[in-house]
């Protein structure tokens, strides 16, 4: 004669293999999780490789040295008043433009609307003003900058309002930043 399975052995074995199953979904789900903070966080790094950058300091002057990401952008992590933001560098915007959402979060204050000519066209920005502007150890005090409500990036326009009170050398695909000492 056969062996005979008991109910209670069926059972144990249908438990083993629904926690088996159990295991292997969860462990796939942990392995997703754990690429996408992986990849999220390379391809984070290759839009701004410089996200702790360093500083030199000499006696007549402040040298900070930035890498260009993937797209030929200087994007670097920089504070204004004391809130870490991210810069992208543009010598073809007039002042440091901050998108709306980002200005409320750092308490900008809104002063006079004007018009200003963007790719999309005419818009209504704000003058502010940014007591400090920091990049490495590179600070600006009292810097114009803009509000603008239909800028939805995540990046701030380091413009010419920050950019013209310090010297920028590019060199391949390195631009280095020097602030002289006062």
């Amino acid at each position: 004669m056969g062996a005979r399975i008991s109910n209670t052995d069926a059972k144990r074995d249908m438990n083993i293999k629904t926690t088996g199953q159990g295991m292997m979904a969860l462990s796939i789900i942990l392995g997703i999780a754990i690429l996408t903070l992986f990849f999220g966080k390379l391809e984070e790094k290759q839009y701004n490789p410089n996200t702790a950058p360093l500083s030199l300091a000499q006696e007549e002057s402040i040298e900070v040295s930035l890498v260009q990401n993937r797209q030929g952008h200087y994007v670097v992590t920089g504070e204004i008043n004391h809130q870490s933001v991210v810069f992208l560098l543009d010598t073809g915007a007039t002042d440091v433009v901050v998108p709306e959402r980002i200005a409320r979060r750092l308490g900008l204050a809104y002063g006079r609307p004007s018009q200003a000519m963007t790719a999309n066209g005419v818009i209504t920005i704000w003058q502010t003003n940014i007591d400090e502007l920091r990049i490495g150890d590179i600070r600006l005090q009292k810097v114009a900058a803009s509000i603008n409500p239909k800028m939805a990036s995540e990046s701030i326009l380091l413009g010419m309002s920050a950019l013209r009170r310090i010297e920028f050398i590019q060199q391949g695909d390195s631009l280095t930043l020097r602030q002289k000492s006062l």
